[in-house]
């Protein structure tokens, strides 16, 4: 596939997305951490012209310079931006004229790589853009899960989406990790971000890791145990944040614990399928209860390479590992780890602007793994990295958990 076809691939997707909405749907902001649909539209656009078209094409005339206020996230050295918690306040420019926007830089990258797609410079802002796109098709549908939840109505994105039968996770199985030093990070070749380098030998001690990840009826039990009510087993920060929230459950779960509202509407909810949309904090706790802990990351990174071995990618982007070994590394819920996300001994940031896409943000935050139901099936890999805080619950968010020493 040529970079032109990868990049009108990636164009295609966010349109296809907003299909099942309403324009009104496209404006909300339902909190700071959500960005409304129309702004994700934009603000990839924004991407490209900044980065790409800007740089590159000396004939490109922007169809109004006042976006790259409105569009640009966080590029501090790119200029200023609209406050990020009043995203929802732009009813203008319109939906429609967004659409416009798209059009507009879309026809001039694909004149510009007509002529200059061998340039290697310009290659590496687009495949990175392409990769931007996708983190932000992701985001477009946890944050419209999150502003469609909040609507007493109860709106479905949409009624056709269908959840694989999981059929029953058996017991929950621990068998040992790989111990002793290992090469962990990106290997080269594929594209990954600067974040997943320098490649470097990470120690890891004696562990033992679960085979699968934690399921909604086993974190139904850990509710009706009590867990939300006993302090021991959460972290400072944690009990204050769940008693100052009222939190009793995984978000999107209904007071009864039998429903929860889901891209498709609100359904029951199944013991069997993976709980998700837990914070860091719940995640901890429920380790705890389970007289086990979370994994740091290289544990999973290390234990993810090997399922991947064992295993066959699918189309859909996930791996399905063969009977009897780790399962569901990749493509249902991010999984929180032990390990706060901070640089690799050795990290060097991209030069320019776009040493403020990853590095700056390695403070105060958690690193989770393998990628959820919504992320794009080429960031599924064992390397991949992604960080939230660790209150973050609107992220398809999962637990596995690991003990310490040797079965």
């Amino acid at each position: 596939m040529t970079l032109t076809q990868q990049f009108l691939e990636a164009r295609s997707v966010m349109p296809r997305l907003c299909a099942p909405l309403e324009t009104e749907d496209t404006v909300v902001q339902s909190m700071p951490d959500v960005s409304p649909s129309k702004w994700h539209l934009a603000h990839v656009t924004w991407f490209f012209e900044q980065f790409v078209l800007r740089e590159y094409d000396s004939r490109y005339k922007a169809i109004d310079d006042r976006y790259h206020y409105l569009f640009n996230s966080y590029y501090y050295t790119a200029g200023t931006m609209h406050a990020r918690p009043k995203r929802g306040l732009l009813s203008r420019p319109t939906l429609a004229e967004i659409l416009e926007y798209r059009a507009h830089v879309d026809a001039a990258m694909q004149s510009l790589l007509e002529t200059s797609a061998d340039n290697p410079d310009v290659r590496t802002r687009v495949v990175l853009g392409i990769h931007h796109e996708q983190q932000h098709q992701e985001l477009f549908l946890t944050d419209i899960k999150h502003v469609l939840s909040c609507n007493p109505l109860r709106p479905t994105y949409d009624s056709g989406l269908q959840v694989s039968g999981t059929g029953s996770p058996g017991s929950y199985e621990y068998s040992n990790g790989a111990g002793g030093i290992h090469r962990v990070g990106a290997k080269g070749g594929e594209f990954f971000f600067d974040n997943e380098t320098p490649r470097h030998d990470a120690l890891l001690h004696e562990h033992r890791i679960g085979s699968r990840l934690i399921t909604n009826g086993e974190y139904r039990e850990f509710i009706e145990d009590g867990g939300y009510d006993d302090s021991n087993l959460w972290l400072s920060d944690g009990w204050a944040t769940i008693n100052e929230r009222g939190w009793t459950r995984p978000l999107y779960w209904d007071e009864s614990l039998d429903s929860e509202f889901t891209l498709g509407g609100q359904r029951d909810i199944d013991p069997d399928a993976p709980v998700t949309h837990v914070s860091y904090y719940e995640a901890d706790a429920f380790a705890r209860w389970a007289g086990a802990r979370l994994p740091t990351e290289f544990e999973w990174e290390i234990a993810a390479l090997g399922a991947e071995q064992d295993g066959n990618l699918m189309e859909s982007g996930r791996l399905h590992p063969v009977p009897g070994s780790h399962e569901q590394f990749f493509g249902d819920v991010w999984e929180w780890t032990s390990s706060a996300y901070g640089p690799y001994p050795g990290f060097v940031p991209l030069e320019g602007s776009l040493g403020e896409y990853n590095g700056k943000f390695m403070c105060s935050q958690m690193t989770v793994r393998g990628g959820s139901c919504v992320t794009a099936a080429d960031h599924i890999r064992p390397s991949y990295r992604s960080f939230f805080y660790p209150d973050a619950r609107w992220q398809f968010l999962g637990i596995r958990l690991a003990k310490d020493g040797a079965g």
